[in-house]
C-alpha cells in the first residue's frame, strides 16, 4: 500500500505544547520511578512503617495521566497518531498498577510490577518508534522531492 501524501515536519509532529504540560508529565515519570524503587530499598522515614511511597507513586501516575490528556497529538499522520495512542495507554497502565498498589494493602504484589513493566515497556517502545515515524516520513518526503526535480 503506497501512501502519496507528503508530510511536512510541522504536520507530522503537531504543534509545540505548553511547556508546562511537559514537565507535569516528566516529573510524574519521575515519581513513578521514586515510587518503584523506594519499596525495593526498603526505605522508611519515621518511626512507623507506613508505606508513604505508595502515595508517590499513585500521584505520580495521575501526573503522569494528567500530562499525557492535556497534550493530545495533533498531527496529522495516522501511525504517529497510534504511536502517541500507544504512549497514553501507557499512563493508563500506571494507573491501574496504582490502584493495585492500594488494593493489596501489606505488601507490593506482581499485578503492581506486570503492569509497571508493560507501562514502562509500551514508554520504551514509543519514545524510539515516535522519532523514528518521524524522520523514516521526512526522508520519504525529501527523497520524493528529489525525484521531482530530478525528472524535470
Amino acid at each position: 500500500m503506497s501512501n502519496d501524501k507528503f508530510y511536512t515536519k510541522e504536520e507530522l509532529t503537531g504543534p509545540a505544547p505548553a511547556p508546562w504540560k511537559g514537565i507535569l508529565a516528566t516529573v510524574g515519570l519521575l515519581c513513578i520511578a521514586c515510587g518503584a524503587v523506594l519499596p525495593i530499598l526498603n526505605v522508611t522515614i519515621g518511626t512507623g512503617t507506613v508505606a508513604w511511597w505508595k502515595y508517590v507513586y499513585a500521584a505520580g501516575a495521575l501526573m503522569f495521566l494528567a500530562g499525557k490528556i492535556l497534550n493530545p497529538y495533533k498531527g496529522s499522520h495516522p501511525r504517529i497518531k497510534r504511536l502517541w495512542r500507544i504512549e497514553s495507554w501507557s499512563a493508563i497502565f500506571f494507573c491501574v498498577a496504582a490502584f493495585f498498589i492500594f488494593y493489596y494493602k501489606e505488601q507490593m504484589n506482581r499485578d503492581v510490577w506486570a503492569f509497571t513493566l508493560a507501562g514502562a515497556a509500551l514508554l520504551i517502545f514509543t519514545s524510539l518508534a515516535i522519532p523514528a515515524a518521524v524522520n523514516k516520513e521526512l526522508r520519504r518526503s525529501q527523497q520524493s522531492k528529489n525525484d521531482k526535480s530530478k525528472k524535470q
